[in-house]
């Protein structure tokens, strides 16, 4: 059986008439394949962001605990070629630039091809004319709040773009559909689709741009595209002088560009179907993780974990399951994509693989593999879902971070980090061992300084509040302990570095079931 998967980076359930009846977001492509497959209600991120959750694709290990994004381990296994093993063509074509960072080595190497379309976000795939920077409006509202040179760079890159087939998504899915047409009868293949759209900025052409506008007064000039959120001060800045428009517009064109990606996601669907693969392809179709748009007064995909952006799209198509609008509420997370794919190839997953669950028994007979989902963002707190109730236990405040890994490199920190991204210098290890008793090599153990998003904890039940907005931490101590004793549990399957536990405040909770 063929393999496609699908990542569209940072769409919301919300835009999805599939998930959300009320949105008024378009997506014909994606609904008319929703239709014939099997759609997940509870898949969920594992490690953020960006390159996190695609190590737990590429390795099936979550991160969360014990490292920031960064490189590929030498002990990690290779997704495309455990699916290689099989006798597979394997294949990558993406615009996600991170790729191609030095704090991304080792994730595409493994694919038998590669397309890489370059350019996208602050992708120094051009080299700026520094003498004549002049920007247009919409590119001077994003200096605002974000740094020149980035915003300078998204600009030369697309300056020259003039219809939408020069958009990434065109690109990335024309590609994708040229891959299958040059290759899909040389045998079995595993092919990795990725459009980093709906990634901000949320720049779009039209007919996209205006789509969705139409009680929106003023234009691109007036309102900020790409809104600040990694950095705190900025954001609260931001949110304290933005209007209820400029929300609007943003919401606007962040549904514009989701239709787009859709428009072009369905070219890859009519190749498959010119091509006659659906009734020997599955085709997994996700994301990463969402991108809140102004909720709860934030950005991103930052902690707390609210479902707005953690509980994300996943639809299936499994020729020999076929869904024909099928759902199912299995607990499922990024990192089982992992099993799943190997499992779909004909493999067997590695031995040492620590965390990642094929999604097959879900497929096959409806039967949940997960009774509870742990996930998070290295240095901020750990989530966790049993599907009916969510708990976000925040660290204590002055407790000691630790960073493990066989590699020192410069640890690229997401939250409100010193320089902006990057720390000025690797930090110095305080000790190598074999901290993980999973892996074989030892890791050194590096100090590492974030300042937590929150130290408040929170307790929801999904079912009565599924806008998460009723904390119950205070007011149902005795389900606030239940769940903090199902944590204690599967972080203690699942592993962690000791001092996370009293940086938790864990270290008293009974892990006994």
């Amino acid at each position: 059986m063929n393999i496609i998967l699908v990542l569209v980076d940072s769409l919301n359930r919300e835009a999805l008439k599939f998930y959300n009846p009320q949105t008024v977001c378009k997506t014909p492509a994606l609904d008319a394949f929703a239709k014939k497959s099997i759609i997940f209600d509870d898949h969920f991120i594992s490690s953020l962001p960006c390159m996190p959750a695609r190590r737990e694709i590429s390795a099936g290990r979550k991160e969360f605990m014990w490292r920031p994004w960064g490189p590929l381990e030498i002990f990690d296994p290779r997704l495309p070629r455990e699916v290689q093993k099989q006798s597979y063509n394997t294949a990558i074509v993406t615009d996600h630039y991170h790729y191609w960072e030095e704090t991304a080595n080792g994730y595409i190497q493994g694919f038998m091809s590669t397309n890489m379309i370059r350019g996208h976000e602050s992708d120094n795939s051009t080299i700026r004319n520094k003498d004549s920077e002049i920007a247009p409006g919409w590119v001077e509202k994003m200096c605002e709040f974000r740094a020149r040179e980035h915003m300078l760079q998204y600009y030369e890159n697309v300056k020259s773009f003039e219809s939408e087939e020069d958009f990434f998504p065109a690109k990335t899915f024309c590609a994708a559909a040229d891959w299958l047409e040059n290759y899909a009868d040389r045998g079995p293949f595993f092919l990795q689709v990725e459009s980093f759209d709906v990634h901000e900025p949320f720049h779009v052409p039209e007919p996209y741009a205006s789509m969705y506008t139409d009680s929106i007064p003023g234009g691109p000039d007036d309102y900020n595209v790409w809104p600040p959120y990694q950095m705190y001060d900025d954001l609260a800045e931001f949110m304290e002088q933005t209007t209820p428009e400029e929300l609007a517009y943003l919401r606007a064109q962040y549904y514009g560009k989701t239709t787009m990606v859709d428009k072009w996601f369905g070219v890859l669907l009519d190749k498959i179907s010119a091509l006659g693969l659906w009734d020997d392809t599955m085709i997994i179709f996700t994301t990463d993780h969402g991108h809140d748009l102004g909720e709860r007064g934030v950005f991103g995909k930052q902690y707390p974990h609210f479902d707005s952006h953690a509980n994300i799209p996943m639809i299936v198509w499994d020729p020999r399951n076929q869904g024909q609008d099928r759902r199912t509420n299995g607990l499922t997370q990024t990192v089982d994509l992992f099993s799943t794919v190997i499992e779909a190839s004909g493999g067997t997953p590695p031995e040492e693989t620590r965390h990642s669950r094929s999604i097959f028994p879900i497929l096959d007979n409806s039967t949940a593999t997960r009774t509870a989902i742990t996930y998070g963002t290295f240095g901020q707190g750990v989530c966790m879902t049993d599907g009916n109730w969510t708990l976000f236990k925040s660290p204590i405040k002055d407790t000691a971070l630790f960073a493990y890994s066989t590699n020192i490199t410069q640890p690229l920190i997401v939250d409100n980090p010193v320089d902006g991204r990057v720390g000025a210098k690797p930090p110095e290890p305080v000790d190598q061992a074999k901290f993980d008793p999973t892996v074989s090599y030892p890791m050194w153990k590096l100090p590492i300084k974030i300042d937590p998003r929150t130290y408040e904890n929170f307790l929801f039940d999904r079912s009565a509040d599924p806008e998460q907005t009723i904390n119950l931490w205070h007011t149902n101590p005795e389900r606030r302990e239940q769940m903090l004793s199902l944590l204690r549990i599967h972080l203690d399957e699942e592993g962690y570095p000791s001092e996370q536990l009293e940086r938790l405040g864990l270290v008293q909770t009974a892990s006994t079931k």
